[in-house]
């Protein structure tokens, strides 16, 4: 996969693809993740999937069930995770973390995305249009 365009999703944009609440930040999810997948340039790491089984189970007014989640999982986001954590990665990322004075868990995910030579990072929890290094945050939910 070729690192040119490849783009990084945070939880929420999982999230919001399969929250019945928001059919606007539905919608514009779905047509994201799609657009990205078809040109085989979304990314995600382990972090993501952990942090949307919990919600899928947890936090959704409709549950998804496990078997349901299980083939979630594996037919979509077990494609897309490129990134699994070593040691040297937490390293890197408390370096970020304190370079740039962010939230740890947005660190982890930014690290994960850098370290994937990724050019854009969609995220509604990070500030839009930042950069770190060839890196650059983009809220696609911001009018």
């Amino acid at each position: 996969m070729s690192s040119k365009n490849k783009a990084f999703f945070d939880t929420n944009i999982w999230v919001y693809q399969f929250d019945r609440t928001a059919p606007a930040k539905q919608k514009r999810a779905e047509e994201l993740v799609e657009q990205y997948i078809i040109a085989e340039q979304a990314v995600i790491s382990t972090q993501v999937v952990q942090e949307f089984m919990n919600v899928a189970l947890k936090k959704f007014d409709a549950q998804i069930p496990a078997d349901e989640l299980e083939l979630i999982a594996r037919e979509i986001l077990k494609p897309l995770c490129q990134h699994v954590p070593s040691f040297d990665f937490y390293e890197r990322t408390l370096r970020l973390y304190r370079s740039e004075s962010i939230n740890f868990y947005d660190a982890l995910i930014v690290q994960a995305a850098l370290d994937l030579e990724c050019k854009t990072l969609y995220s509604e929890d990070l500030q839009s249009d930042r950069s770190y290094g060839i890196l650059t945050v983009k809220n696609p939910f911001k009018t």
